[in-house]
């Protein structure tokens, strides 16, 4: 294998649903990744917040189960895509559909980029405090 093939191998992050009904890959390059604290993503989640990394839309596939997705939302706006089985939300759809946000917890391969801060952090949980050093913004910054 040359250096080529070993970089677009790296280049590749694998992820799925809890039941393995769908699977995905994206490309290790993510703009940006935060851990988001408003209510709608800690409902989605069932958790204090939802870590998630931004790609441009074209960089994820789907490699199995497109039967199974469920969108919630408006399929032509912004939308959350989850495994119509399993329930699990394996991104977000945003920005007019240019940029997805995958949650990091579906990745099975280790992306190279880790959450840059805090978002909503004015309505983030009341039962949970946030006790590491990343910035914390009251939305998502500019």
């Amino acid at each position: 294998m040359n250096s080529k093939s070993i970089e677009s191998a790296r280049a590749s992050l694998r992820g799925q649903c809890l039941c393995g009904a769908v699977r995905y890959r994206v490309e290790d390059a993510f703009r940006y990744a935060f851990n988001c604290h408003c209510s709608q993503c800690r409902r989605a989640t069932g958790a204090a917040f939802k870590p998630f990394a931004g790609i441009e839309h074209a960089h994820l596939n789907l490699e199995a189960g497109q039967q199974a997705l469920m969108i919630y939302g408006s399929p032509d706006a912004a939308h959350d895509v989850h495994c119509g089985r399993c329930g699990s939300l394996l991104y977000s759809v945003v920005r007019e559909g240019a940029y997805v946000h995958v949650t990091l917890g579906t990745l099975v391969d280790a992306p190279a980029i880790r959450p840059q801060g805090h978002l909503f952090v004015g309505s983030k949980a009341p039962w949970h405090e946030i006790t590491d050093a990343l910035p914390q913004y009251d939305e998502f910054p500019s």
